[in-house]
């Protein structure tokens, strides 16, 4: 593997910013800091104005294979979030088939050594009759099972509470949960369909999977999480309400109960839905603008630990739909660091709390071994950017099979010029270099 020296960077790493010198050998960081223009190496980056971030570790994608690849598929995907700074990533199971068993999950990571430029984990799905596969997983090599408590897309819907249950008493490994109440949501939805029909205008998708669907859900797992000791981490926390059940009062490493927040509802309000349609309908649903200030209120005060994606692309011919028909989910990693740094442009956040949320919190909170950070013998994974650089999302710039963002028309400040994935300079000015995949994350649990 080429070795790469990266000279005259402003290296954003453990809560601070340092001008200086990297430099990457057989796929780990060799030496951080200082200057190292001594050393040779195979490829030179002179990053000279630049900032050089640890990878981003997205605790939550989808990337729709097998079964579903019309709408994406773990090569073009994996592409699009190295061409964001995403060096790694944990796959949801509610593709076809579904990921509940040992054996079908090993034919997702099959897949992804193949396909996967960025490095990849892939989650357990639960059902509500599969709790003997759940216990046969490694945690070693899997980073987590994963819990709908509300119907989504593939409708793994885990509703028997005694398997909930059981589920959260006998785990071996974190459990991420899709925290909406179905019940509410059912009866919400008959309310406005006896309104309107099946033409229910999508402003009402925040009132139909209401904050009272999620925050009644997410309750009744911290609740489970509590009385069993479970490592728990509730994903896509869309509401004010929902922020006050987490703690900001002891470390990470110490917490069992953990919480994402993800980019569309840092950024997207319901005052959106009248320009953008269903292209901005997810599960959970973008609310108010009181819900979204409060959401980063609490990433910046670490009730909230980590900031993901859910990137979960459709066709837009599957988005055109009225709303009942619509899909909920869109593509997300090509833009979101991009957005997050457009939000410390606009002084919402540091570039030191983006780093910790989407690098070091997702490496603590997962124990993903040796990642996350810019530190010498940790696996190189790398992004360079350029803060002013600006250029506009468009359809024929979007990488994401479906074709399409939410951000289209959106003027970025920033750019991602180079991505380093486990050492091998994997994008580079627009570039894809593809002789080498990413690897299987490993997870430093006993």
């Amino acid at each position: 593997m080429k070795s790469i020296l990266i000279t005259n960077a402003n290296i954003v790493n453990e809560g601070q910013i340092s001008l200086g010198d990297v430099l990457v050998r057989d796929g780990l960081i060799f030496v951080a800091g200082g200057d190292l223009s001594e050393h040779e190496a195979d490829i030179h980056i002179d990053a000279k104005g630049k900032y050089l971030l640890p990878g981003i570790i997205d605790d939550q994608v989808h990337f729709r294979e097998p079964g579903l690849t019309h709408k994406a598929d773990i090569k073009t995907e994996s592409r699009a979030a190295v061409a964001g700074g995403i060096t790694s990533y944990m796959e949801m199971p509610n593709t076809v088939p579904q990921s509940t068993t040992i054996e079908l999950l090993e034919e997702k990571y099959k897949i992804a050594s193949q396909t996967s430029l960025a490095n990849y984990s892939f989650y357990l799905g639960a059902t509500n009759d599969n709790l003997d596969e759940l216990l046969k997983v490694d945690p070693q090599n899997v980073c987590g099972i994963k819990v709908f408590q509300g119907s989504s897309t593939g409708n793994m819907l885990v509703d028997n509470l005694e398997t909930l249950e059981k589920i959260f008493e006998k785990s071996p490994i974190l459990i991420a949960t899709h925290s909406e109440n179905d019940d509410i949501i059912r009866a919400n939805f008959k309310k406005y369909q006896q309104e309107f029909g099946e033409d229910i205008p999508i402003k009402y998708h925040p009132l139909i999977r209401s904050a009272e669907a999620c925050y009644d859900a997410s309750k009744k797992v911290v609740d489970l999480a509590r009385k069993h000791g479970t490592k728990l981490h509730i994903l896509h926390i869309s509401t004010a309400k929902e922020v006050s059940l987490f703690d900001n009062t002891i470390p990470l490493e110490e917490k069992r109960i953990t919480a994402e927040a993800c980019v569309h509802h840092l950024w997207f309000t319901d005052e959106d839905y009248d320009e953008k349609g269903t292209l901005i309908k997810w599960n959970p649903a973008v609310k108010s603008a009181a819900d979204r200030d409060e959401i980063l209120k609490g990433v910046l005060d670490n009730r909230i630990d980590v900031i993901a994606t859910d990137h979960a692309p459709h066709t837009k011919e599957e988005k055109a739909n009225k709303y009942a028909n619509a899909p909920s989910g869109g593509p997300l990693v090509q833009h979101s660091l991009v957005a997050m740094l457009e939000m410390y442009h606009q002084k919402k956040i540091s570039l030191e709390a983006i780093v910790q949320k989407m690098c070091h919190h997702p490496a603590i909170l997962f124990e993903v071994e040796k990642r996350g950070y810019i530190r010498p013998s940790f696996h190189a994974d790398l992004v360079l950017v350029d803060l002013d650089n600006p250029w506009e999302v468009t359809a024929e710039n979007v990488l994401s099979k479906c074709g399409w963002s939410p951000f289209e028309g959106q003027t970025f400040k920033s750019r991602v010029t180079h991505t380093i994935v486990s050492g091998h300079l994997a994008y580079e000015n627009g570039i894809f270099h593809e002789e080498k995949m990413g690897e299987r994350l490993k997870f430093s649990r006993k």
